[in-house]
């Protein structure tokens, strides 16, 4: 018979986890639905009892989103402007009541090309705090997901947070989706963005990344160091920008079509935060 465990503390979710093999569920807003048809005979961690992991913080040098924190906690959370972008994605993360369930580090975990989470995340700079019964450690988001459904997450660790550096609040940031229909749908492409200015009105900073378009979602290096000191924005972006990224061939566009797209999504991204 499978067995089903919701600890209250973190130090017993943790000891479960290192002493059995167990699913892990926060949300669950993935696992239940990937289970039509078939015998449920996991055995389950459900963390949704674990209040050290809920909220949504400031601290010193990062702002700390804990690993139960949801979509709709972020949406409602007062947060400086640098998380426009990644609001704007939690509003196209399925519908309502996805949102009010499904957690920000469920999304990172679940590690799908199309998570609406990670462009924005990754254009924050953002790192995610792992755990198990001998401590912690930080790895930067680009580490942790490592591949189509792989993350660096080990058997008997656990997910506690996503910290965001303090120093890019006030970057402005963006998040464009382009899918089949306009809510409801797994994405063809994502773009995010974040930039901040001098006091010339240069770019300072600029952080691009992509999703979609690649088994995981990548950053723009070239074009972010061919925007810094810029005043226009305009007609900055040129095919090579993209040349490292290598989009998937399926039902929902092919690799040149989603090039394309991403392209145009990013131009018009960097427009409209300049505007």
């Amino acid at each position: 018979m499978s067995s089903y465990i919701r600890p209250i503390d973190l130090i017993d979710a943790l000891a479960a986890l290192a002493e059995s093999d167990l699913t892990v569920l926060a949300g669950a807003t993935d696992y239940y639905p990937a289970q039509v048809g078939r015998v449920a005979n996991h055995d389950i961690l459900d963390l949704s009892g674990v209040e050290a992991l809920t909220g949504i913080e400031r601290h010193d040098e990062h702002w700390r989103i804990g690993a139960m924190a949801t979509w709709r906690d972020l949406v409602d959370a007062d947060l400086p402007p640098c998380f426009d972008g990644l609001k704007q994605a939690a509003l196209q993360v399925g519908g309502p009541q996805i949102q009010n369930t499904a957690t920000i580090a469920g999304n990172l975990c679940n590690a799908s090309p199309a998570a609406d989470g990670v462009p924005p995340l990754l254009c924050l700079d953002a790192e995610v705090e792992i755990q198990d019964r001998a401590g912690s450690r930080v790895l930067p988001l680009t580490e942790f997901i490592q591949g189509n459904r792989r993350t660096a997450l080990q058997p008997d660790q656990l997910v506690t947070a996503i910290l965001v550096p303090t120093a890019l609040e006030q970057g402005c940031t963006g998040f464009m989706k382009l899918g089949a229909r306009s809510s409801l749908v797994i994405s063809i492409v994502m773009v995010s963005g974040l930039l901040r200015w001098d006091d010339q009105g240069r770019v300072h900073r600029a952080n691009l990344s992509v999703g979609a378009c690649s088994e995981v979602a990548q950053r723009l290096p070239a074009l972010e160091a061919e925007l810094v000191g810029r005043t226009d924005l305009h007609d900055v972006v040129r095919p090579e920008h993209f040349s490292h990224l290598s989009p998937l061939e399926d039902h929902r566009g092919t690799a040149s079509y989603r090039l394309d797209a991403a392209a145009t999504m990013i131009q018009r991204m960097l427009e409209d935060l300049s505007s």
